[in-house]
């Protein structure tokens, strides 16, 4: 069940961007794939968390748990994420300028 959770995961941003066009990248780009993930992420996570609870007794290790979680997808969003896109939006096109028809003929013999 675990790796077909994973599995899955791994394969929603690729199907994701099969939806349309902008469709599958408004899902899965900016905040709101981020947010969008993180949700995921914690609700994926409600088994494990209960699972935690019921060996441990309390709710200071599934706390722990999920602190972790939010460590680790906050590296990966904010951090990790932005540093291999590379940041910076690349640069749109660069005027040509034309020249002066006078300044042509003067350089022609």
């Amino acid at each position: 069940m675990t790796a077909a959770v994973g599995a899955v995961m791994g394969l929603l941003p690729h199907v994701l961007h099969h939806v349309g066009l902008l469709g599958g990248a408004v899902f899965v780009t900016g905040a709101t794939g981020n947010a969008l993930f993180a949700v995921l992420g914690i609700v994926f996570s409600l088994p494990l968390l209960r699972r935690i609870y019921r060996r441990f007794g309390t709710w200071k290790a599934p706390g722990l748990a999920l602190a972790v979680f939010a460590l680790m997808f906050s590296l990966s969003a904010f951090v990790i994420g932005p540093a291999i896109s590379g940041g910076d939006p690349a640069p749109g096109p660069v005027p040509v300028q034309t020249p002066d028809p006078a300044q042509h003929d003067s350089h022609h013999p």
